[in-house]
């Protein structure tokens, strides 16, 4: 039995237990952790010299037509794995005490949790795909019930973005699967990446662009965009923080394990495209991301912003530019995670997020300050975290494909507009960070009572920073598990 099964089934047997009257933090937080724990020693059993895919097994469902349940990992798979296990945990600590149906708050979290781990662990498309459905349907409850803000609209606009999203990444891979020939007509993606171009009996551009659109809008690609701030400056903290941590990075590993593969071709003839895309995200995004005024608004606009930085390094496409993408991919979900995790914190307290109402709380927060001064690093890709060594991977590997091909105008103009978005979310992060942090305590006579952070606060947002110093100096811990899944 693969030991990954667990990762899929502690969660819901956790949400079986809690409904049947467990107490529902306790179990909730027993469940992360123990599948924290068991992704870390996945990771560290990993046959790095082998390589490929490890701890399988499969379950024949239809073999008629070649559908079955099918679990494994590579470097890649494991190091979201890890992630999903990281943020799943921390985000279980920081839920604050609920005053309104705290077992479905939980149950849903740890849905979202079971989900995400079923994803990445599956090579087979359709429950790849339908695992993402599970771990997707409770943002929207979530965000309707316990989120703040214009929050019915939020859940609305979401739900309407991200549900005709699944519906094109499903039309794109039973696209893919009716045109492959019979011998490659499979739903493990493993096989479905021995396809060539050429062998699939439709036009491979449609399904290729079907794909892109897809997985591209749930990494929230302009300019399908919109849904992501509105969505997370709404959502509880918890929610954002599995959501923008991790959940987004499904898209980017859907394109990583389907498009790119089987339509090199395609990929090279649209790169035009998708690379004024990315500059869209990096520069229109940055500048909006700086005109925000409210603290939630300005992280949720960043989320989207670094997307582009990373689909750079698909765009390049070579083992420098992906590994910098896998890493920077996992970099950017514990950095946004820390980030909406004090975003919770601060809007529990002051009840506003708002810059004009904000400021001079270091002296008042210091535990937070702290805190939120090196999650603002991490988020600008300073040197000694791990979203430095993933951005730098991928502007040396953009380099490279531009030497090779002999220069790629708008390739080269994506690379410098990536180099001005350091420079951009340097900007709108440390004026976030003034803002509410530092100049003089306004309104000092409505802060008089208000608490630092607690220890359950405290502790998992400085493990998730902990994370990202380690892997920041030794990003070898991280590469050398991706770098498998590229070779």
């Amino acid at each position: 039995m693969s030991p990954l099964l667990f990762l899929i089934f502690l969660p819901f047997v956790a949400i079986i237990l809690i409904l049947c009257g467990a107490p529902a933090r306790l179990t909730s937080l027993l469940t992360t952790g123990l599948n924290f724990l068991l992704s870390l020693f996945l990771c560290y059993h990993y046959n790095l010299v082998l390589g490929g895919w490890q701890y399988l097994q499969e379950t024949k469902i239809v073999p008629k037509i070649g559908l079955n349940f099918t679990l494994g990992a590579d470097g890649l798979s494991l190091t979201l794995l890890l992630l999903t296990g990281l943020v799943s945990f921390t985000a279980i600590c920081v839920t604050p005490k609920m005053e309104r149906s705290p077992n479905l708050f939980y149950c849903c979290l740890l849905i979202i949790t079971a989900g995400l781990a079923g994803a990445f662990s599956s090579l087979d498309t359709f429950f790849l795909y339908g695992f993402h459905e599970i771990a997707l349907i409770p943002v929207f409850i979530m965000i309707g019930i316990w989120g703040s803000g214009d929050r019915q609209a939020a859940a609305w606009k979401a739900t309407l973005y991200l549900g005709a999203d699944s519906l094109i990444v499903l039309l794109g891979i039973i696209a893919l699967y009716l045109s492959a020939p019979t011998s490659f007509r499979s739903f493990d993606f493993r096989v479905m990446a021995e396809l060539s171009q050429n062998e699939i009996s439709h036009p491979a551009s449609w399904i290729y662009l079907l794909l892109l659109a897809g997985f591209g809008t749930l990494v929230s690609l302009f300019p399908f965009h919109s849904w992501a701030p509105s969505t997370y400056s709404s959502a509880p903290a918890p929610t954002a923080m599995l959501h923008a941590g991790v959940l987004k990075k499904f898209g980017l590993y859907g394109l990583i394990r389907l498009a790119l593969p089987i339509f090199p071709v395609a990929v090279g003839k649209f790169s035009m495209l998708l690379l004024i895309l990315l500059i869209c995200n990096i520069i229109y995004i940055g500048y909006v991301t700086i005109a925000q005024r409210r603290l939630d608004w300005t992280i949720a606009y960043s989320s989207v912003m670094h997307m582009g930085t990373i689909f750079l390094g698909l765009v390049a496409f070579n083992m420098l530019s992906l590994s910098g993408a896998a890493l920077l991919m996992f970099g950017h979900g514990l950095s946004i995670a820390v980030l909406f995790a004090l975003c919770g914190a601060l809007r529990a307290r002051t009840e506003t997020l708002t810059y004009d109402e904000l400021g001079g709380l270091a002296q008042l927060l210091p535990k937070a300050s702290l805190l939120f001064g090196f999650g603002t690093m991490a988020s600008v890709g300073l040197p000694g975290f791990t979203n430095f060594a993933g951005e730098i991977l991928i502007f040396f590997g953009a380099t490279a494909t531009v030497i090779i091909n002999q220069g790629s105008k708008i390739l080269i103009i994506a690379i410098i507009a990536a180099l001005w978005g350091v420079v951009i979310s340097a900007i709108y992060m440390l004026r976030a960070y003034r803002s509410v942090f530092f100049g003089p305590i306004f309104q000092a006579e409505r802060w008089t009572n208000i608490k630092d952070l607690s220890l359950k606060e405290f502790a998992p947002v400085t493990l998730l920073l902990v994370v990202l110093l380690i892997t920041g100096i030794f990003p070898q811990l991280i590469l050398n598990l991706v770098n498998t899944a590229f070779r």
